[in-house]
This record gives structure tokens, C-alpha cells and sequence, in this order.
């Protein structure tokens, strides 16, 4: 389990912070907020929920290199091994694949239960086969993503059946945290009304 320090003088997270800030990026608009409270939001609730030292830094750096949805800044992919050797590889991989998976193939994945796992590469177009480890790694901080951000940009509908699903795979802190943000969806809107694509998540 991570044991990591959470709170604003986290030297861990400090450092992973002046990373971002030497990239120019901390103060970006992202979702109502700085693009840095965003990643801070995940990396703690990555690490409330139990997750190990890679899922959190892969948090962090889960749009590092640009996604389907947030291009305002893409980290060019002869950094990757820079990126390595700050948090990890595993952490790195993970990262990478969030940026890159093809979402419309990962969430029929998903909601079909296809093994073994793999993602599609949105750019190239090829699969890339996981590990059940790896895969699971994904749908933690993919899921960690959305609702870190779904009450602020109000869009309940946005791809609503795969992060239930994704919440479904997992136990615990995350089922719970995925109940409890779900549980403050207004009342009034229309389970009818088709999802938007205006203002999701990364």
C-alpha cells in the first residue's frame, strides 16, 4: 500500500510539481480549475484509495503526452525516457497508454469483457496487448480522471455506461469513491438525454 505524505509540504509531490511548473504548464486552464489542482486532485485520491506508488505518479502524468479530448499541451515523446527516470516506468506506461488508448475501442473492451486485454493506439491504429496488472493500472487512474472532474464540468452522461463498468471492476475505496460522486448527480436531468461531448474529461 502507499504510505506516501498527502499533505501541501509532501516533498514527493513537491518535486513532481516542479516538474510541471519547468514545463510551463501548472497554471492551465483544466476542467474550473488549474491544470495542477486537477493532477494534485488525483494523486490524492489515488493515494486515499490505497493505490501504490506507480498508479499515483501515473495520476499525475495521466495527459502528460496529450489525449482524445486535452490537447493544450502534449510533452513530445522524446521525453519519455526523461519522464522514466522521474517516476518510473511503470508509472510511465501507464501514463502512456491513457494518452494514446483509443476510447471508443477501450470502452467496448470493457463493457464486453474482452481478454486478453489490450488497448488501441489512437495515432497508429495497432493494438498493444496488457497484462491484467497493467490493464487494471489503466482503468484505476482512468477512472480516477473522470471523477476528479465529472461534478465541476456537470457532463453525468459522458460515457456513463464504461465508468460504471469501471467502477464495477474494482473494490473498496474505488467502488465507494465512484457511489459517492454519483450520488451528488442532480436529480433533474434526463437519463434519456444522449451524452455530450462538451467539456469531458481528459
Amino acid at each position: 500500500m502507499y504510505q506516501k505524505q498527502t499533505h501541501e509540504t509532501d516533498p514527493y509531490l513537491e518535486r513532481l510539481k516542479r516538474y510541471v511548473e519547468e514545463l510551463g504548464v501548472l497554471s492551465l486552464r483544466h476542467s474550473k480549475r488549474t491544470y495542477w489542482d486537477h493532477l494534485e486532485g488525483i494523486y490524492r485520491d489515488l493515494v486515499s484509495w490505497g493505490c501504490d506508488e506507480a498508479l499515483c505518479n501515473a495520476g499525475v502524468f495521466h495527459s502528460i503526452y496529450g489525449t482524445e479530448q486535452f490537447r493544450a499541451f502534449e510533452l513530445p515523446l522524446d521525453k519519455r525516457s526523461e519522464l522514466q527516470s522521474l517516476i518510473g516506468e511503470r508509472a510511465e506506461q501507464i501514463a502512456f497508454l491513457n494518452c494514446f488508448m483509443d476510447r471508443a475501442v477501450f470502452d467496448a473492451d470493457v463493457l464486453s469483457g474482452r481478454f486478453p486485454y489490450r488497448i488501441r493506439h489512437r495515432v497508429d491504429q495497432v493494438d498493444i496487448e496488457l497484462s491484467p496488472e497493467t490493464f487494471d493500472g489503466l482503468c484505476c487512474v482512468h477512472l480516477c480522471d473522470w471523477l476528479e472532474t465529472v461534478a465541476r464540468i456537470d457532463n453525468w452522461q459522458y460515457r456513463r455506461e464504461a465508468y460504471r463498468q469501471l467502477a464495477m471492476r474494482q473494490n473498496g475505496p474505488m467502488k465507494d469513491a465512484y457511489e459517492r460522486e454519483m450520488s451528488g448527480e442532480p436529480s433533474t436531468l434526463d437519463p434519456a438525454e444522449p451524452p455530450s461531448r462538451e467539456g469531458a474529461t481528459e
